[in-house]
């Protein structure tokens, strides 16, 4: 089973930790495109017009100045420098040692400027997002998606694929449909269902959390999925249609 999960848009800094090295990343055929990126995001931060390059308000000029030097950077694993609601609901510190481990094979996180990366992969804080369209790269999803597919297709095998990202991320990989579940979340008000956000990106923690602390055998198929969801949500699992995987539904109640 594989996890994969979007980026926070924030991040929290190391106060220490090593200097960036790729070659401790995962995935080391994307060295060379992770390097072009990081070249390209350092001259787009260092540019008079890079907020609006990035697009992102005056309020986060540090984090894009701070792009200008992400080699110098001090790293830290990933699980500790993507922050939000999401990983709050994960909850990777409170995991027992073992779950950790578990966590760090089997989470993936899909990134604009890594590509895709291990959960204990080390990292300096960033400000990227994969809507972006960087000069030297054009939008980085259609970058990535070039990049990303021979290596991620090796590495996912025939494993079970439980997609928590969003769209934008979605776009940088299209794992095997048939071996790949889509997590939506659904809330029910005056019997109508609604999609929702803030909710859906804790819910998909607690999912991946429930995933990787629940006992037994883990799910090997979307049905597998399903039933493992069934524990603690309302679900429901839509077959895939096309380059559509499927979709595991959770609703929530009112």
């Amino acid at each position: 089973m594989l996890i994969l999960l979007p980026p926070s848009e924030g991040k929290t800094p190391a106060p220490s930790g090593p200097p960036l090295d790729l070659s401790r990343l995962h995935f080391p055929l994307l060295g060379e495109p992770r390097a072009l990126v990081l070249k390209a995001l350092a001259e787009a931060s260092s540019s008079g017009d890079a907020l609006a390059v990035l697009g992102v308000g005056a309020t986060l000029a540090p984090e894009v100045r701070r792009n200008t030097a992400l080699d110098t950077e001090p790293c830290a694993p990933a699980h500790r420098v993507y922050t939000g609601v999401l990983y709050d609901a994960l909850g990777y510190p409170s995991l027992p040692a073992e779950v950790q481990r578990r966590a760090d094979d089997t989470v993936l996180v899909m990134s604009a400027l890594w590509g895709a990366l291990g959960f204990a992969d080390p990292i300096p804080a960033y400000r990227l997002s994969m809507s972006v369209r960087l000069p030297e790269t054009g939008r980085l999803a259609a970058f990535w998606k070039q990049h990303l597919t021979g290596p991620l297709d090796e590495y996912a095998g025939d494993s079970l694929v439980v997609d928590c990202r969003s769209s934008t991320y979605a776009a940088a990989w299209t794992p095997n449909p048939q071996h790949t579940a889509a997590v939506n979340v659904f809330s029910v008000r005056n019997g109508q269902r609604k999609v929702v956000s803030h909710f859906a990106k804790h819910t998909r923690g607690e999912l991946a959390r429930h995933l990787l602390l629940r006992t037994g055998t883990e799910p090997a198929t979307p049905q597998e999925l399903l039933a493992a969801a069934q524990e603690k949500w309302e679900a429901e699992l839509v077959p895939p249609a096309g380059r559509k995987p499927y979709q595991l539904n959770l609703i929530l109640a009112e």
